[in-house]
């Protein structure tokens, strides 16, 4: 256990003294009353035409990413919840966004995903689980527009998809493996005609991705209309709006859009919005959300999914160029026990003390320091997770390395002290967002191809050789560029255990080939997905789930969640 805490997440989570949230809003962010839409005492969406009127100069930016992770987590969102209790400790008025959580990875392996120890978002059980019911919204959404392409078949096809080449699965959010290859319409004619169908996790859904990067409720309509659901047989698009499913798509996520306020333990405003998976979508809380925090903050802390070589990547290409957000400063969340695995150490000793593995480990963080300085432009900091297992001596070798680099390293111990155990990292980001010294490029151009796009963010971030795909990939890229598409950025998915599409090969490969398996095209988010390996859009439950942890009382208790 890190530190010297007792209790569980959840324990210290109900323990805490929440403040009521219009109260909050109101003493911490100048958010009045008829701006808030409460959920209850402690959730609140904000009002979209009160944030369109504010106006003033936007807060910095702290973007909050980790090197590769162990399938144990390295306390990136703890961080992002430490550091902005942190920057309000000492006197910054500072706002976090992060996601919401998917029910996916609560039920199945990682647990839930609003901090831990005393660096929690909070109600955490809300949060956790359907929280605003942002994500039931958009499974409806995306689900309705799947029975529009069915029914639409059945009552005579005038605009004559063909069969085999409808490209719009259905969705639920949970890892549900059985539900990755189907069959549907089965029972006779009056359901329709047969054919194979799927199911993708919520988070993977294009709705989500488009949630996620519109601006504006026009701009979702207008991206949700511009979703190619299938084509014909002489290969023309069709599209959502085709069908005129935009504007009952956009109703049903009339509320959804809305960004979500909640509070941290130390009761510090946090806003909590959308969430695509970093493994598969582009990783990122909503731009209406990061916009919001920047207007209503000083300093805006958000997260990028997973390692730096995939969420941080796409928050740079995909978000950034979209948005026109620019971040002044990043943190990079480390923690020994990550070193040691990508030293050759397996779980069981990861608290067993190895200097030699951190040394040999420090190659991955290493490459994330050198993408984000040299390939994103940022300035950076490294953030150490501490756990009372890491020794003197192997802290030592990591600030000996990483100080030859020329990356400031703090030792952060906010999971077990709060605000209090992040203050020196607060001090570090304040002086280094203060210094102007952030320059973000892309990591490649919009005039760029889509192969040499995806080749280079092979070669430049993750070390590898090139890039391959079989002939019918091949095909496919290709057939996009001639349509028109190759302006739009890539959105790569691939495991975030390594820089290569193999999981097993952890610290910092080079050299390697990286597959490209699939090709997707999401034209109302306006990027295209390169799945690489073997990355599942419906991930699977573990053979020990989360769930069989979780249960509640006569109360109404819940307990288990993390």
């Amino acid at each position: 256990m890190q530190a010297s805490v007792t209790l569980s997440d959840i324990e210290i989570a109900q323990a805490a003294t929440l403040q009521p949230i219009l109260q909050m809003a109101q003493d911490r962010l100048g958010i009045p009353a008829q701006a808030l839409e409460p959920y209850g005492h402690y959730k609140a969406k904000i009002d979209l035409t009160w944030l369109n009127q504010q106006t003033g100069p936007n807060g910095k930016l702290v973007l909050v990413t980790a090197i590769s992770p162990t399938p144990a987590g390295e306390g990136k969102t703890t961080t992002v919840v430490g550091l902005g209790d942190a920057l309000n400790r000492i006197g910054k008025r500072c706002v976090i966004a992060l996601r919401e959580p998917s029910l996916g990875p609560v039920f199945g392996m990682k647990g839930g995903a609003a901090g831990g120890g005393y660096a929690q978002v909070v109600p955490m059980e809300d949060i956790n689980l359907h929280f605003t019911g942002d994500f039931n919204a958009i499974a409806l959404a995306h689900n309705l527009l799947a029975a529009l392409i069915d029914n639409h078949i059945h009552h005579g096809n005038t605009l004559r998809f063909d069969s085999r080449r409808i490209v719009w699965r259905r969705v639920m959010d949970m890892n549900d493996r059985a539900l990755r290859s189907t069959v549907i319409s089965l029972g006779g004619s009056s359901n329709g005609f047969p054919r194979e169908d799927g199911f993708d996790i919520v988070v993977a859904s294009e709705v989500m991705a488009i949630f996620c990067l519109a601006t504006s409720r026009k701009d979702l309509k207008a991206r949700l209309a511009n979703i190619i659901v299938g084509y014909r047989r002489d290969l023309t698009p069709i599209r959502a709006s085709d069908l005129q499913a935009q504007g009952a798509m956009a109703a049903l996520l009339k509320d959804a859009i809305k960004p979500n306020l909640v509070q941290t333990l130390e009761n510090n405003p946090a806003i909590i919005h959308g969430g695509p998976f970093a493994n598969i979508a582009h990783g990122c809380n909503s731009v209406t959300a990061t916009q919001a925090a920047l207007k209503l903050g000083d300093y805006v802390v958000t997260e990028a999914g997973f390692g730096a070589d995939l969420g941080a990547e796409k928050f740079i290409d995909i978000k950034c160029r979209k948005s026109g957000l620019r971040p002044d400063v990043a943190v990079i969340v480390a923690t020994l026990r990550a070193l040691k695995a990508h030293g050759g150490v397996a779980s069981a000793a990861f608290s067993v003390p190895n200097v030699a593995a951190v040394e040999k480990g420090l190659v991955n963080l290493e490459r994330h320091v050198e993408n984000i300085r040299h390939r994103y432009g940022l300035p950076c900091i490294v953030a150490l997770n501490h756990f009372t297992s890491d020794t003197d001596e192997e802290l030592a070798v990591l600030r000996r390395h990483m100080n030859r680099q020329g990356v400031q390293v703090v030792i952060c111990r906010h999971w077990a002290q709060g605000s209090a155990g992040a203050e020196e990292l607060a001090h570090a980001v304040v002086k280094m967002a203060e210094s102007g010294t952030a320059h973000m490029r892309f990591v490649y151009q919009d005039e760029d191809s889509l192969w040499d796009k995806m080749k280079a963010i092979a070669t430049k971030i993750y070390g590898a050789s090139d890039i391959s795909a079989d002939s019918a990939v091949r095909n496919k890229i290709a057939q996009l560029q001639k349509d028109g598409f190759g302006h739009y950025p890539v959105c790569v998915a691939k495991t975030q255990y390594s820089f290569s599409t193999d999981p097993l090969l952890r610290g910092a490969p080079s050299g390697h080939m990286v597959n490209i398996r699939e090709v997707r095209l999401a034209a109302g988010a306006e990027f295209v997905v390169m799945i690489c390996g073997d990355i599942m859009t419906m991930p699977g439950l573990p053979k020990e789930p989360a769930s069989a942890r979780i249960d509640i009382d006569d109360e109404g208790r819940i307990s288990g969640l993390f």
